[in-house]
């Protein structure tokens, strides 16, 4: 499992995590929430970013983005899920499932460099 997760790769799950932690906090954080949570928003989009940016600089472009947003994209739709209580469908489970073998094609692809 480590050596699924080295180098370039590594900065996209972590780009990726913090990818949903800015989109959950754009959804979550309230206008007139305390300053130090917009901060905490703005941090983590920009941690987001230079991670993504820093992985790219060994990945194929479209390898890079289409594995950060789809990390994104599955971290928010599960705890969408599971914390918030979002509506649960065959369909759904599905279509994320195919994000998640989707991910795992490009990684087992081999594409590490461009």
């Amino acid at each position: 499992m480590m050596a699924f997760l080295t180098g370039p790769w590594s900065l996209l799950v972590m780009g990726g995590i913090f990818e949903m932690a800015w989109a959950l906090g754009f959804k979550y954080v309230a206008r007139n929430a305390p300053l130090w949570q917009h901060a905490a928003v703005l941090a983590a989009l920009a941690a987001s970013m230079v991670l993504l940016f820093a992985a790219m600089k060994h990945l194929p472009a479209g390898t890079a983005y289409a594995v950060w947003t789809g990390i994104g994209t599955l971290g928010v739709a599960t705890i969408g899920i599971l914390v918030f209580k979002e509506p649960v469908t065959i369909t759904r489970i599905l279509f994320l499932t195919l994000i998640m073998v989707g991910i795992l094609g490009l990684r087992l692809s081999g594409d590490s460099s461009h």
